[in-house]
C-alpha cells in the first residue's frame, strides 16, 4: 500500500537549475535523484550538451526528466557543444561560458513562469531565481556545493574583513582554524554577494552529513545566519553499483575494465590517487615536481592529469617538459602506475579497496566522495573555498595531512607563483602510507567516517530523516499548513 504522505497525488513538483560546472551540476543532480526516489516529481532544467551527459548518469523515469534550454553559443561567441566549464581551459572561453550562463535567464525564467512548479532549486550562481520565486510567491531552496562549515568560515572572515594577512586564526568559530593563506578579495566579494542571496532563501540543501560538518557548525551557521540548512548527503553514495559509480557524470576517458583490472592487482591500502578536479590546472613545472614526488615516495598510484597533456602521442621534447626522462618506462611500463588523461571514474576509483591515500585539490564533490570511501587525504587547496575544506579535513577531523599549499588563487586555471616541491610530496605521501602510528590514526578516523557517511542515508540517518523533513516541509508551505 502506497505511503499517501509521500504518494504520487501528493507529490511536490520541483524544479533543479544547476549551473554548468562538474561540481556543482553532479551533486546538484544527484540530490534532485534523491526527491525523485522519493516519489517527488523532479525536472532538472539545463542546457542540451549538460543533458546528454546527465541522461547516461541519472535514472530517468516518471518523477525524474530532464528541459532541455538552448546554449546561447553564438551570443557569447562559442563553438557548439562548449557548454560544461571542464570543456576548456581557456580563461577566454571560460568568461564566455559564465556570460552565456547569465544569459539562460529568459529561457528558464520563461518556462517556469509557464508551468509553475511547488519550488524551485538553483545554484547560487544564478542569483536571479530569487525574484523569479517571489514573483510566482514559491518557496526557493539554495545549493552551492559547499559545506557548511566553509559558509561559517567565510562569514567569520568577512566580518573581520581577514583578506591580507598571510597567515591567521579565523575567530568566533568553535575549533580554532589557523589558516595559511588568505582568500582574494576579489574572490571573497563575489560569494559573499552570493551568499547573502542564499540566506534569502527558504533554506539551503547541503551535499555533506550533519556528523561530517558537526552539530557545532550546524548550530553556529543557524544562529549568526538565521538561516536553515538541511544536510542530505552524501549524494554520491546512492550509486552503488560498479557501473552506476563508473558512469556518474562525463564518460571516461579508461573502461571501467581496464581500472579495475590494474585495481585489482593491488594490496589493500597500496595506491595513491591523485586528482585536482576538472577546473584545476598546473603548470608543466608543477606537474614535473608531482612526478618526482610520487616516483621518489616509491608507491603506486593513479594520477589523472588534463586531457591536454597527451603521453602517446607527444614527441620526447614535449613529453619532457612534465615527465622526467624515462619516467613512462619506469613507472607506467612496468605497471607501478596509471596516467588517466581527462575524466576518471572518481567514485568507482576511491571506492576499491587498493586505494590507500587521495591527493586531492579539496573541491567539495571531491572531499564529501573520499569521506564517504573512508579514503584518508592529502590536501592540496588551490582556489575557491577549498582551503576552508582543507582545515576541515586536517584541523577538525584529522583524517588527512597537508602538502604545504599556501596560495589562494581566484581560479584554477592560469599560472601559479609558488611551486610545490618533490621533497614535500615526497614526504607528505611517506607521511600516510609508509606505516605508523600517526598514519594509521588518520587512516582509522577516515574509516569511521566512512562508515556514518553510509549510515546517515539509510533509513533512520540524518540525512535520510532530514530528506523527509524538507519534503514534509514543502508540503506544508503548498498546502498552507502551519510549519511545524
Amino acid at each position: 500500500m502506497m505511503n499517501t504522505e509521500e504518494g504520487e497525488e501528493k507529490a511536490l513538483t520541483i524544479y533543479f537549475i544547476p549551473y554548468l560546472a562538474p561540481g556543482h551540476m553532479i551533486p546538484l543532480c544527484d540530490i534532485a535523484t534523491l526527491f525523485a526516489l522519493r516519489r517527488q516529481n523532479v525536472t532538472i532544467i539545463t542546457t542540451p550538451s549538460n543533458a546528454q551527459i546527465l541522461g547516461k548518469s541519472i535514472p530517468l523515469n516518471q518523477h525524474l526528466r530532464i528541459h532541455t534550454v538552448p546554449f546561447p553559443s553564438q551570443a557569447v561567441g562559442l563553438p557548439d557543444g562548449v557548454e560544461p566549464l571542464f570543456t576548456t581551459t581557456d580563461l577566454d572561453n571560460l568568461t564566455k561560458i559564465y556570460r552565456a550562463a547569465t544569459l539562460l535567464r529568459p529561457t528558464i525564467q520563461h518556462f517556469v513562469e509557464q508551468h509553475p512548479p511547488d519550488c524551485i532549486v538553483a545554484d547560487f550562481m544564478y542569483p536571479w531565481v530569487h525574484e523569479l520565486a517571489n514573483k510566482l510567491q514559491i518557496p526557493r531552496l539554495a545549493f552551492n556545493g559547499f559545506s557548511l562549515f566553509a559558509i561559517c568560515a567565510m562569514e567569520s572572515v568577512k566580518a573581520h574583513s581577514l583578506y591580507e594577512s598571510a597567515s591567521f586564526v579565523i575567530p568566533h568559530l568553535p575549533h580554532s582554524i589557523a589558516m595559511n593563506a588568505a582568500p582574494p578579495k576579489q574572490l571573497s566579494k563575489l560569494l559573499e554577494a552570493l551568499l547573502e542571496t542564499v540566506f534569502k532563501s527558504n533554506g539551503i540543501l547541503v551535499n555533506n552529513f550533519a556528523e561530517l560538518d558537526g552539530e557545532e557548525y550546524i548550530e553556529h551557521y543557524e544562529k549568526t545566519t538565521c538561516h536553515k540548512a538541511w544536510h542530505l548527503g552524501p549524494a554520491s553514495l546512492i550509486r552503488r553499483t560498479i557501473q552506476e559509480k563508473a558512469e556518474r557524470g562525463e564518460e571516461s576517458v579508461v573502461s571501467v575494465h581496464e581500472c579495475l583490472s590494474w585495481l585489482n592487482s593491488k594490496q589493500d591500502n597500496s595506491v595513491v590517487y591523485i586528482c585536482f578536479g576538472s577546473q584545476c590546472h598546473f603548470s608543466d613545472k608543477q606537474l614535473y615536481e608531482i612526478a618526482c614526488g610520487i616516483e621518489a615516495s616509491s608507491h603506486e598510484f593513479i594520477w589523472v592529469v588534463p586531457e591536454k597533456k597527451r603521453t602517446e602521442n607527444d614527441n620526447e621534447e614535449e613529453k619532457e617538459k612534465w615527465l622526467p626522462k624515462g619516467f613512462e618506462e619506469r613507472i607506467i611500463g612496468k605497471k607501478k602506475a596509471m596516467i588517466i588523461k581527462g575524466w576518471a571514474p572518481q567514485v568507482m576509483i576511491l571506492s576499491h579497496t587498493a586505494v590507500g591515500a587521495f591527493m586531492t585539490h579539496c573541491g567539495w564533490n571531491s572531499t564529501v566522495e573520499a569521506v564517504s570511501a573512508g579514503v584518508p587525504m592529502i590536501t592540496w587547496p588551490m582556489h575557491g573555498e577549498q582551503f576552508y575544506n582543507e582545515k576541515l579535513i586536517t584541523q577538525v577531523h584529522g583524517i588527512g595531512v597537508e602538502v604545504g599549499a599556501t596560495e589562494w588563487s581566484t581560479t584554477g586555471i592560469g599560472e601559479r607563483e609558488k611551486v610545490v616541491w618533490r621533497d614535500n610530496i615526497e614526504k607528505v605521501v611517506k607521511r600516510l602510507m609508509d606505516s605508523g602510528d600517526e598514519a594509521e590514526k588518520i587512516r582509522q578516523h577516515a574509516r569511521e567516517f566512512g562508515e556514518k557517511a553510509k549510515h546517515a542515508i539509510k533509513e533512520g540517518g540524518s540525512s535520510h530523516s532530514n530528506l523527509t523533513a524538507v519534503v514534509n516541509y514543502l508540503k506544508r508551505l503548498r498546502d498552507n499548513k502551519p510549519l511545524i
